[in-house]
């Protein structure tokens, strides 16, 4: 059985399970374990899941065997009503990618969702996720970041456009014979400066981080990159004298209404803002007159 059980209706229990991105030591027990003991496997691609599974020397299904299919965007909508069946009937269904989470732009979303539309447990083996490891390998913020996966392929310049004044730390995936375009369109949305890091072949043998202004990396990848590759922006940096005193004691005022401490939104807005915090204290403390 998959970690979860059978849900209180006698449905059967969704897995969805972090895959390493890269190194096949990152796997944690539990997603072994879950590999062991699944009788039903919804795989990305079932040839790499038998890879991965002989590279770390476990069993699919353990002694029985799993039935295991593929689940991919292609056959994603088809296969979602067959794996609900499963659940239905008492199965439980463990879902994979070739790697990292299921759901984040991977398949996995509309069978989580389906599920919980009809009161389907559903749970998760949390495992190794490129987005949060790029983003800690960057250099970059890392207090507030939104995660915008794989740029459109039409209407990028649009696209990236509605996202120049975005102030948090954003993360990109891309593939390799689109990432100079792709950083190119970024120097002009954002500016040449703004800083960025292009993360490639995380956790394998030949990781490469690159950090620098966007235009200083689209110059590197017009030689060319390889490899699995995530894009790591800076968010807009607003400009001292662009946020009034006002504003700022407010968004202090806000946070203690919430029950955060005085030092710690003042720490918190100063930083969110850009400003020097001895301005943010000195206006919560009454030294100086909101204007």
């Amino acid at each position: 059985m998959v970690e979860g059980g059978a849900g209180a209706s006698g449905t059967g229990t969704l897995t969805l399970a972090g895959v390493p991105i890269g190194n096949v030591e990152d796997a944690p027990p539990r997603l072994l374990r879950a590999l062991e003991g699944a009788r039903v496997i919804a795989a990305e691609d079932t040839r790499r899941l038998r890879q991965f599974a002989s590279r770390a020397d476990v069993r699919l299904g353990g002694g029985e065997g799993a039935r295991v299919v593929s689940y991919y965007d292609a056959n994603e909508n088809r296969r979602t009503d067959e794996l609900l069946g499963d659940l239905r009937g008492g199965r439980d269904v463990l879902v994979v990618t070739d790697a990292g989470m299921p759901g984040v732009s991977d398949p996995g979303y509309r069978l989580a969702a389906a599920c919980a539309a009809e009161g389907i447990p559903v749970t998760a083996i949390p495992g190794p996720s490129a987005v949060t490891t790029a983003l800690v390998v960057s250099g970059l913020p890392t207090d507030r970041f939104c995660f915008e996966g794989f740029p459109p392929r039409k209407g990028l310049s649009g696209h990236l456009a509605d996202l120049a004044s975005e102030r948090r730390t954003m993360v990109f995936f891309e593939s390799p014979h689109r990432v100079a375009a792709t950083l190119e369109a970024m120097a002009a949305a954002f500016g040449a400066d703004r800083r960025a890091a292009v993360c490639r072949e995380l956790t394998k043998t030949y990781e490469e981080v690159r950090r620098g202004g966007l235009g200083e990396l689209a110059a590197w990848a017009a030689e060319g990159v390889r490899g699995e590759i995530s894009i790591v922006v800076e968010g807009v940096r607003r400009r001292p004298d662009a946020v009034s005193d006002t504003d700022l004691l407010a968004a202090v005022s806000a946070l203690e209404e919430e029950g955060v401490r005085r030092k710690e939104a003042i720490t918190r807005v100063a930083k969110e803002n850009g400003v020097p915090k001895r301005r943010v204290y000195d206006l919560a403390h009454g030294v100086v007159t909101a204007s």
